[in-house]
């Protein structure tokens, strides 16, 4: 399993696209939920940071192979994958993956074996 938290430079002007877009992909979680099962992604989580240099979008995200789960996302033919291409093209522009200092995990039995 691999784990990855990149920080997405959000273009200036585009918080309404982003909370616009937050809305959409949350509306369509079905949807969206069907295209990280092929890209064998386990978790995606997505946070906004508001700071003194500008606004970001925080991804961590956990998969099988994060490569291959961005090449199988690229050649995607689910209407929401190209709307959320599309919103990325249009509103963020560059970004930087951190470095992942802990990662801790509870094996689902445990936490499935609680009352």
């Amino acid at each position: 399993m691999e784990t990855q938290c990149v920080r997405v430079n959000i273009r200036p002007g585009s918080l309404d696209a982003v909370r616009e877009w937050a809305r959409t992909i949350n509306g369509r979680r079905e949807e969206a939920v069907a295209t990280l099962r092929n890209e064998l992604v386990q978790i995606e989580s997505v946070f906004l940071e508001t700071a003194a240099d500008g606004n970001f979008l925080i991804y961590y995200m956990r998969g099988f192979d994060l490569a291959a789960s961005q090449n199988v996302a690229g050649v995607s033919e689910h209407p929401i994958d190209a709307y959320h291409q599309n919103f990325m093209r249009a509103h963020t522009e560059g970004g930087t993956v951190l470095e992942l200092l802990v990662d801790l995990d509870v094996h689902p039995s445990f936490a499935n074996g609680r009352s």
